[in-house]
């Protein structure tokens, strides 16, 4: 009887197990690796520690404690999440490698639950968190599958304007040694195609963000793929396509592309997420200047065409997407004085402003916050002549302790009079040093927690 009555109990727990996949979405630099390896390493210190007060479950004790499991997905690499450990934990600490392709990690949340339907089942719940990082360019491409290959030769001709105009002339000079209609010719095709990638690197070495096709910059197992070798080319509006020709080629391999890549991706990876956080950095734009400020929120604007589900019937076939909650988050608060964190959430809700009105129709709760994934300095107060100002205080990548206020954060997207006499400084901080057995110092992280799991631990 007893017997039983265990395998009656161990049913019941496993029928309170349930599951949430989280994306974790952001463009180059903006933290992705350090927001994962930070909530990993929070939430593994949940039983020793009172480091997640603004999470509801652990601010109340309900959340017993969580534990590293294998993954689900085996066709998936594992998050890196112990050499980001070792990076952090380093003499001095290191930020963590970036994300270069799909990563997994789970994590199971055991917890009291509160509601009453649950709480008849069994006195403990298991939550198992799905983390999923991937690089945000990859995201640019999803516009590509409603597009031919001559209008996205278009658009990016129109983007070449400016920096861009400038940093293309090496691939603009291949490009003319190119007869479109000749037989094709692979390794001309190739040198072209490298010569379009290095302006794409360029573009993203320079601070702009928004780069065609993704993979092009970060092509994790396709290096070197056939697949990744086209370009855009300026092409007449009544032309016909010559059989065999280089411009058969490469609308081939544009539509291979489309449909081996970026459809895949998205079949695979993006119809199975729960919950979507996508960081930006707001500061490093404001250093570099207009051009680069105003790509990246081109950039964002492109990333939010995945939040259009209910825009187009047939990327909800294509997707059955279920996201039902998407966090923006600003991040490095720290690296702003705490009296400019309402200022950077004003300038972010300002840059993903279009997103709000699709989300609201499809029923997709939004929210923005600012955080600091892994903290890297400390706040506080200098005198300056009769004046205290706030001051931040921390490590430089190149070694140098240094105590600064680097300025004001605009509440609002930036006007010509700003970018004139802009005197915001950002300033690139170490992480700060931590011990191994202790939880990392951050800023709202446990809110963001309470935004992405709140109502699933209750």
């Amino acid at each position: 009887m007893k017997r039983i009555t265990q395998e009656v109990n161990d049913f019941i727990s496993r029928g309170m197990d349930s599951n949430v996949r989280i994306a974790v979405t952001g463009l180059s630099r903006a933290g992705k690796t350090a927001f994962i390896t930070s909530l990993v390493n929070q939430l593994l210190h949940t039983a020793t520690h009172d480091n997640l007060p603004l999470l509801t479950a652990a601010r109340d004790k309900r959340l017993i404690g969580a534990k590293r499991e294998p993954q689900a997905n085996m066709m998936v690499p594992r998050f890196a999440y112990d050499d980001a450990m070792n990076q952090i934990h380093a003499t001095p600490p290191q930020w963590p490698v970036p994300t270069r392709d799909v990563s997994e990690i789970r994590l199971a949340l055991k917890y009291k639950p509160n509601k009453t339907t649950k709480k008849l089942l069994s006195k403990t719940a298991v939550l198992n968190v799905d983390i999923i990082d991937y690089p945000g360019e990859w995201l640019l491409d999803l516009p590509l599958l409603d597009m031919d290959f001559a209008t996205w030769s278009q658009t990016q001709f129109e983007a070449l304007k400016g920096q861009r105009s400038e940093l293309a002339q090496a691939w603009l000079e291949e490009l003319d040694q190119v007869d479109l209609n000749a037989d094709v010719n692979e390794k001309k095709l190739e040198r072209v195609s490298q010569a379009y990638t290095d302006y794409l690197h360029a573009c993203k070495a320079s601070g702009l963000h928004w780069v065609q096709p993704g993979r092009f910059v970060l092509p994790g197992e396709l290096a070197g793929a056939p697949v990744l070798q086209f370009f855009p080319c300026q092409l007449e509006a009544e032309r016909k396509t010559v059989k065999g020709s280089n411009l058969a080629m490469l609308e081939a391999r544009f539509h291979e592309y489309q449909q081996k890549v970026v459809k895949a991706f998205y079949k695979h990876h993006f119809a199975t997420f729960d919950r979507q956080i996508v960081l930006v950095d707001c500061l490093q734009p404001l250093n570099a200047g207009d051009e680069a400020f105003y790509d990246m929120r081109q950039a964002l604007e492109q990333i939010m065409h995945s939040f259009r589900y209910g825009r187009s019937s047939f990327l909800r076939r294509l997707f059955s997407p279920k996201i039902d909650k998407v966090l923006f988050a600003a991040t490095k608060a720290d690296h702003v004085t705490p009296d400019q964190h309402p200022q950077l959430v004003s300038l972010l809700q300002q840059m993903v402003h279009p997103a709000w009105q699709t989300a609201s129709y499809e029923n997709i709760e939004m929210s923005c916050m600012s955080i600091a994934s892994i903290q890297a300095t400390t706040s506080g107060f200098i005198t300056s002549g009769d004046k205290t100002v706030p001051a931040l205080q921390g490590t430089t990548i190149e070694g140098e302790a240094i105590t600064m206020f680097p300025g004001e954060v605009p509440k609002k997207l930036p006007n010509a009079v700003y970018w004139q006499n802009s005197g915001f400084d950002f300033t690139s901080f170490r992480p700060m040093s931590s011990e191994s057995d202790e939880p990392m110092k951050h800023i709202r992280l446990d809110k963001a927690l309470e935004y992405l799991l709140g109502d699933k631990l209750k």
